[in-house]
């Protein structure tokens, strides 16, 4: 059994925004982030967004993630309308639907890499021996299976992003979305990293990674370019496998 509650199936597009607005008033002064994003993802893509500071791609993330609404645009994740939500049916979305890697790893420090990845599982209700199982296999399959006791401040800079990874995955969200993934890493473990997102795309899950790193871009299946708020481009990624 699942231990994600039930969702109606749905064929069409992981994601799909149209007309995506979204402005910050300031009191002073309106600021347009975004001015019309119309943008779709298939289940089982990895798409790489990609656009220099201020361009409007954390914006589009946090929108993505379900952490913010558009001002105006419609934006559906797997056939559920998301744009027009309230805080807290935004955030029981967000919890179904999204699994988030950050840069800063994110992760408790006082608690174990086991106890990490258990986290989202026990906030989701799910019983200790799934929960066990689970977390066992996620980890394991990361390659951290004999790193589970360590604690975040006993693991390399790389085998902490492995631990957020697998804590996005803990209750196989629709979409993995991850910032910067590999920003606070050094090279090799960087490469690591983003052949293990390969690996997960390879198995099926649907990829957003977030990134100012063209050469991190390449690896994926397409690559999304914002600038001043707009798409201006979207290609397949020279690396795409």
């Amino acid at each position: 059994m699942s231990s994600r509650p039930e969702m109606t199936p749905h064929d069409g597009p992981i994601i799909r925004m149209s007309g995506i607005r979204k402005v910050y008033d300031t009191g002073k002064v309106q600021v347009e982030a975004l001015k019309g994003i119309d943008l779709s993802i298939e289940r089982g893509e990895f798409v790489a967004i990609v656009g220099p500071s201020g361009s409007g791609k954390s914006t589009l993330m946090n929108l993505l993630g379900c952490l913010d609404t558009p001002t105006s645009g419609d934006f559906f994740i797997a056939g559920e309308k998301v744009a027009g939500l309230g805080r807290d049916a935004l955030a029981e979305v967000r919890n179904r639907r999204v699994g988030f890697v950050f840069q800063a790893f994110n992760l408790l420090p006082q608690i174990s890499a086991y106890e990490n990845v258990e986290m989202p599982l026990v906030f989701g209700g799910v019983a200790p021996k799934k929960r066990k199982e689970k977390v066992t296999d996620l980890l394991a399959k990361v390659g951290l299976g004999d790193r589970m006791d360590h604690k975040p401040t006993e693991l390399s800079g790389g085998q902490m992003q492995r631990v957020a990874i697998a804590r996005a995955l803990a209750m196989d969200p629709d979409i993995v979305l991850a910032d910067e993934p590999t920003g606070n890493l050094d090279t090799t473990s960087g490469t690591d990293i983003m052949g293990l997102f390969l690996e997960l795309w390879r198995q099926g899950r649907t990829l957003v990674v977030i990134t100012h790193d063209l050469a991190l871009a390449r690896r994926a299946g397409r690559i999304v370019e914002i600038r001043d708020g707009k798409i201006v481009g979207d290609r397949p990624a020279a690396e795409a496998a």
